[in-house]
């Protein structure tokens, strides 16, 4: 019996001591609360060690006392002190720095290179396509051009044509030449130089009607040396290879029916689908690469010439021209090509010196959706989240439009084990409106 009483008032005394000990420990200075050691409380920690803090005494669900956090401690203690400061401010100790491998990196200035990848496909250049259409009724005799793809070159025969119409317009000049010829030595008498005046214009209307069907000197002169001729020889009007041909050995056709197609291979289209977030920094004029799976180890090059004006609904895609040199015939229509445009920065609405714009890298954003936010590094172990508006985008590099000055150290890697270890979402509440400043000093 008397040893529990012995028991029972050590206990009390303890308490007694222990309370007198946690009053003369802390007091208060105007509204500064202090410890007996001078140093200033910073504020009251989960006494569980959970990331909550309080800038006043406390207690927790279970009734423990919030332990308090004192001036020059945070950087000195292993445990879980990793806190929100009344400030806005983000102070982790050193060693857990270490331990999440936290590294930085300045906001500089630099120039925004950023190449935007597409994939196309090879094809005919309009510009370079012909057509062989008859402009008069007739019939093809002979075909020396009789297949598809088949390559041709300028001034190669195509195909013999009979056509009484045809004919009779050759044969009526040949006699209006013939008849202007004979009396060219003549007088200048008033009926002759009347009669040579109308031959000349008979010949003029002759060649002018041939002109307008399609008949050029070549064939004319063909005609005029071979009286016996029933047929007019049609030739290939560029160099290429015959995409389309429709004309039959002995078939007949109408004015204006296409018979042959020629596609001049020597420059050809590349027409890729740029995404809609990447057409503002598309230009004509742009330098692209383009690269085919037929030959993975080759770059062809060349300039865009023209972006489509319409948006393609359902891909959400831009079409982007690009007209790429194919002497070597190495390009051919219907390829898949992978492509890679040289982007032209936007325009800067933030810092920007001779081209140069302040950027971070991207990994160290935060996105939240709604806002962007960086890490700023105040000093060691102590971070400030930053609430940031962000401008152009390179593969590596984000410009930094509002919120950051150039040399500020912003957190790269890591970022995110930070927001989890100190509770970010409470560092932000308690910044107010210093957040939507932007930070600026």
């Amino acid at each position: 019996m008397k040893k529990n009483s012995a028991i029972l008032i050590g206990a009390v005394v303890v308490l007694c001591v222990g309370a007198a000990g946690y009053g003369l420990g802390v007091r208060k200075t105007g509204n500064i609360e202090q410890n007996v050691s001078g140093k200033k409380i910073l504020f009251y920690r989960n006494p569980m060690g959970l990331p909550d803090t309080s800038p006043l005494p406390k207690k927790d669900s279970m009734g423990m006392d919030y332990v308090p956090v004192l001036d020059g401690e945070m950087n000195a203690t292993d445990d879980k002190q990793t806190a929100s400061t009344g400030s806005g401010q983000v102070s982790i100790s050193i060693q857990k720095v270490q331990k999440l491998g936290v590294k930085s990196e300045a906001a500089t200035l630099r120039n925004l290179d950023k190449t935007i990848r597409a994939v196309g496909r090879v094809e005919v250049n309009e510009a370079r396509t012909y057509t062989i259409a008859p402009k008069f009724e007739g019939w093809v005799e002979r075909l020396y051009v009789n297949t598809t793809g088949q390559a041709v070159s300028k001034g190669q025969r195509l195909f013999d044509v009979y056509s009484p119409e045809l004919i009779s317009a050759l044969r009526e000049y040949a006699l209006a030449a013939q008849g202007e010829a004979s009396l060219q030595d003549t007088g200048s008498e008033a009926p002759v130089y009347s009669a040579k005046s109308s031959m000349s214009q008979l010949a003029a209307a002759s060649l002018a009607r041939l002109k307008n069907w399609g008949i050029g000197e070549q064939q004319i002169r063909q005609f005029k040396n071979s009286k016996e001729q029933r047929s007019v020889t049609f030739y290939a009007p560029v160099s290429g290879a015959v995409i389309d041909k429709k004309a039959v050995q002995g078939m007949r056709f109408m004015p204006g029916e296409v018979l042959y197609q020629i596609a001049d291979l020597s420059s050809v289209w590349v027409v890729a689908e740029v995404a809609e977030q990447d057409i503002g920094q598309v230009r004509v004029g742009n330098v692209a690469h383009v690269t085919l799976d037929a030959y993975q180890n080759k770059i062809f090059q060349g300039k865009i010439a023209f972006i489509s004006p319409t948006l393609n609904a359902v891909t959400r895609t831009v079409q982007v021209r690009v007209e790429m040199p194919n002497r070597q015939g190495l390009l051919k229509p219907a390829m898949f090509a992978n492509m890679e445009l040289a982007a032209s920065p936007r325009a800067s609405h933030g810092v920007s010196q001779n081209g140069k714009v302040l950027t971070v890298p991207t990994s160290a954003v935060i996105d939240s959706g709604t806002r962007q936010i960086v890490l700023v590094q105040r000093a060691e172990g102590h971070f400030e989240p930053r609430t940031v508006k962000l401008g152009s985008r390179s593969e590596n590099y984000v410009e930094v439009v509002e919120g950051l000055a150039a040399g500020e150290q912003v957190v790269t890697s890591a970022n995110f084990l930070i927001d989890a270890e100190s509770n970010l979402k409470a560092a932000l509440s308690g910044m107010g409106d210093k957040s939507k400043d932007g930070g600026k000093q």
